[in-house]
């Protein structure tokens, strides 16, 4: 039986989301501007979320300054 590491599963479930999503948009009967905006949009904001996390995971690892 084939096992499926779990890193691999969550990069299937991301690729099928992904492609439902790009489907579900493409249906829309919008203005280009606003279907462009709706498809770029949920990459934007997870890539705001990943820095914050980046950063703010950062500065909790870093030893504090000892002021003299």
């Amino acid at each position: 039986m084939l096992t499926i590491k779990r890193k691999y599963f969550i990069w299937a479930m991301f690729l099928l989301l992904g492609m439902s999503y790009f489907n579900a948009v493409s249906i829309l009967e919008i203005n280009y501007f606003w279907k462009s905006w709706i498809a770029i949009a949920p990459i934007q904001l997870g890539s705001v979320i990943y820095i914050t996390h980046l950063r703010c995971s950062r500065t909790k690892n870093q030893p504090k300054a000892i002021n003299s």
